[in-house]
């Protein structure tokens, strides 16, 4: 199983990087790409920490059939950058269109419900962009999967927004595994 994550300027940077860090850990291929408009593979998230992402957004020439899910970090104004690129567009139309999976954490459902992904899904987001989930039935719980979407609320549930995503990938097995390694509960 393979993942795509993209990265926009002003990402929140432990949403991405600890889903980055525990796929990884749970031998799950993710490849890193730069929203950049292809200018470069570094990207400055919203507290100053640079990143330097696998791929740049116009050098992707990857197949999406390739790639088993999309993860998307929040962040401001990583996630409008996000919502506002085109090749992202593309490619979560593509992953909806097909069933494949699209997880997104903090402000980024909001990408999501714009486009009518969430109708008739539970799903969660940082508080206050609740107007955005149009269709959605929001639970309140701090990570949330209804069918092919994973959502969660925010930095504070990165942990298990990362673990959720592993047990949809890899299986619980592994999830319960890398959880405890890393002394998660």
């Amino acid at each position: 199983m393979k993942a795509l994550m993209f990265l926009a300027e002003g990402f929140e940077e432990i949403e991405a990087l600890t889903p980055v860090d525990v796929l990884r850990r749970a031998g799950i291929e993710i490849t890193t790409v730069a929203v950049t408009g292809g200018f470069s593979r570094n990207v400055e998230g919203s507290h100053g920490i640079v990143v330097r992402a696998d791929v740049v957004d116009t050098d992707l020439v990857i197949d999406e059939k390739d790639y088993d899910m999309i993860i998307l970090p929040g962040g401001m104004p990583g996630t409008k950058n996000l919502d506002n690129s085109a090749i992202v567009d593309r490619f979560i139309r593509k992953f909806h269109e097909t069933g494949k999976y699209i997880a997104a954490i903090c402000a980024a459902p909001m990408i999501l419900g714009k486009r009518g992904f969430l109708n008739s899904k539970k799903a969660v987001c940082y508080p206050g962009f609740e107007e955005y989930l149009r269709g959605a039935t929001i639970t309140g719980n701090r990570v949330e999967r209804d069918g092919r979407v994973i959502t969660a609320c925010g930095m504070g549930a990165a942990l298990e927004f990362a673990l959720e995503i592993v047990s949809v990938l890899d299986g619980r097995e592994t999830a319960e595994k890398i959880a405890s390694g890393v002394i998660a509960k």
